[in-house]
């Protein structure tokens, strides 16, 4: 008899190229109604989930086919969905199996397979790969078991450990440096000097941070009014940063200027008008945009990308001493869906077993009816009652033990005797037993 068992399949930046993940991103959405029968094989998919994010593509399963085969299964699948020739991506794969399989999903829910460590968007990304799944009613205990788990490490990692609490991304350290000096910056005026990849980055970390009041600068006007139209930002040309920086407390500036577009004397100029007001200066671009020079001036205070790379790196390590304790994390839960699934393993024998059983007790039931004949309806419910009674009584011990012993690695082994020693693999219940 071969046991079903937890399987998963997926491609990464680790493994696959973004052309490649672009290609192959999907949903069940993907799937057609009739996809179990599309191919005879399919049957063996019990059930089924699908993480897909720019990162990543992977197919969660519970499987009933021989571990050797579950791969090309979920490749076959994979490429089903998807409409290709799982040549185009077989070598971009990995696979795991249980445990093995759940422990790479909690790592990711965790944020440990992250490209950006501890990032916590995939989070999301994988509960709502769990609703939608819950939603399409293509999983059933096992998967769902699997990541409640896997979610449960999500939010451990980030609650009981700081894995996401230092940022590690240029733009997100650029405006941690600003709070540590201003503190609150929601009030502050904001000023991005650039609109590129690394402007826009900058906006959407500020706009996370709760900041409103952000001003754009750019070159190119109409590149600007095009970042900045969907919230209605000022926006202003490249000759009128003095007027923008005075209004400004502050400066993320991400050109590909070839000199310095704040001078020293740009912003000496501009401070002699506001020398108690606070000047931050982020500069992330290289060549620099900002003349290192204007650290002279008072009250204002200049971040270049070096400085922010030797802050990301201690972000970053102080990210990766927080591993240790995830894993730790990961290893309890594991141990508990372990027990979880094993028990999962014998409860379909309990219910085959119990409905052979109620089947048997009601033909014999019916049996002796017919020679009593009739039967007042007060003996016809202690009759009832008896049988009931008899059965649930010899039941209740087995069941009682076999629940039991699938707290151990031999849960398939009990449960497959069980099934032997009584006949449950072979279409017994509708016989007759006279």
């Amino acid at each position: 008899m071969t046991s079903a068992r937890l399987v998963l399949l997926g491609l990464s930046y680790r493994t696959a190229p973004i052309a490649l993940r672009e290609q192959l991103s999907c949903s069940l959405g993907s799937l057609p109604p009739n996809w179990q029968t599309a191919d005879s094989r399919f049957a063996a998919v019990q059930e089924l989930a699908v993480l897909s994010t720019c990162n990543r593509t992977e197919l969660v399963a519970h499987v009933n086919c021989p571990g050797l085969n579950a791969r090309a299964l979920l490749a076959d699948l994979l490429a089903f969905m998807k409409g290709v020739d799982k040549t185009l991506f077989a070598d971009h794969l990995y696979f795991y199996t249980g445990l093995d399989a759940a422990h790479h999903l909690c790592r990711v829910a965790a944020g440990l397979d992250s490209q950006v460590l501890g990032e916590p968007q995939i989070l999301g990304q994988v509960t709502d790969a769990f609703m939608a799944a819950t939603a399409a009613k293509t999983i059933g205990p096992a998967i769902t078991e699997l990541f409640r788990t896997a979610i449960r490490c999500g939010k451990r990692a980030r609650s009981e450990t700081s894995i996401s609490q230092n940022p590690v991304s240029t733009s997100s350290m650029a405006v941690a440096q600003a709070q540590a000096i201003l503190g609150d910056l929601t009030q502050r005026q904001h000023l991005i000097i650039g609109a590129g990849e690394m402007g826009h980055l900058a906006l959407k970390v500020l706009r996370s941070r709760g900041a409103t009041s952000i001003a754009l600068a750019n070159r190119s006007r109409a590149r600007a009014e095009a970042l900045a139209a969907q919230d209605g930002l000022p926006v202003f040309g490249l000759d009128e940063l003095a007027t923008a920086v005075s209004q400004t407390d502050v400066v993320i500036s991400a050109t590909s200027a070839s000199s310095p577009l704040l001078t020293h004397q740009l912003v000496e100029t501009v401070m002699q008008q506001r020398p108690e007001r606070p000047l931050i200066l982020i500069d992330i671009a290289v060549p620099r945009d900002i003349d290192p020079a204007v650290r002279q001036i008072a009250n204002v205070h200049l971040f270049d990308a070096d400085e922010l790379k030797q802050s990301l790196d201690g972000a970053l390590a102080a990210r990766q001493r927080e591993i240790p304790a995830i894993e730790a994390i990961i290893a309890a839960e594991l141990d508990a869906l372990a027990t979880i699934l094993r028990g999962l393993t014998v409860r379909p024998v309990i219910v085959d077993l119990r409905h052979k059983a109620e089947s048997i007790r009601q033909q014999e039931l019916d049996r002796t009816l017919r020679f009593l004949g009739d039967v007042d309806p007060a003996t016809l419910a202690h009759i009832q009652h008896f049988s009931r009674a008899l059965v649930n009584k010899l039941l209740h011990e087995p069941t009682l033990r076999l629940r039991d012993r699938a707290v151990d690695d031999k849960a398939a082994v009990y449960a497959s005797t069980v099934r032997d020693l009584f006949g449950l693999n072979e279409t017994t219940l509708s016989q007759n037993y006279d």
